[in-house]
């Protein structure tokens, strides 16, 4: 590839994903994603603070849900707002393009335990996030704590879902659904 093609970043973030697929996280440099995608280390440090940060960049979550349960109808009780929160993910981040790399992404992570706990703290700050949304809205927060525990367990089991569908599952529905099932089983404790 030329280096003067358009979308650096997302050609970093393919070939990162399919070196850390075939070599393994720990056995791929800044250099061999550089080289791979036909470009510069420096450009790669124009987008990228290091090898960690392609599959971790910015939080694209925390901004959709959390404006999103901000938007919610003011009569919506707290899961009804985390469910809108999680209609936005599908429409703005969880779409049918990102399946791929949302896929490819779990099993780097799931194979190095580095990365697991960077995952783990991601997914605290998108919960914090959440609780602090939802007491914007009035909610107690301890309500607001725990149904931003539930909305994470129901994201993750979503999200796992949603990587071994195939077709057009919807997001939206797989998170509403989720969420339902980890409400009826909350509610059985």
């Amino acid at each position: 590839m030329a280096r003067w093609e358009p979308d650096a970043s997302r050609r970093l973030i393919d070939v990162a994903l399919e070196l850390f697929a075939d070599r393994g996280y720990d056995n791929t440099t800044v250099v061999d994603i550089a080289q791979r995608a036909g470009l510069a280390k420096s450009t790669f440090f124009r987008h990228f603070q290091d090898k960690r940060e392609v599959l971790f960049g910015e939080d694209a979550l925390i901004e959709p849900l959390v404006d999103a349960i901000a938007a919610a109808p003011s009569a919506a009780a707290p899961l009804e707002a985390m469910a809108c929160g999680f209609d936005a993910l599908g429409r703005d981040v969880f779409t049918p393009d990102h399946r791929a790399f949302t896929v490819r992404r779990r099993a780097v992570i799931d194979a190095h335990p580095d990365l697991q706990e960077r995952e783990a703290l991601k997914g605290m700050s998108l919960t914090a996030a959440v609780v602090d949304a939802l007491a914007r809205r009035g909610v107690p927060r301890l309500v607001a704590g725990v149904t931003a525990q539930l909305g994470a367990l129901a994201l993750q089991v979503a999200v796992e879902r949603w990587g071994e569908a195939e077709g057009a599952d919807d997001f939206g529905d797989l998170t509403r659904q989720a969420l339902g099932e980890v409400h009826a089983a909350a509610s059985t404790m």
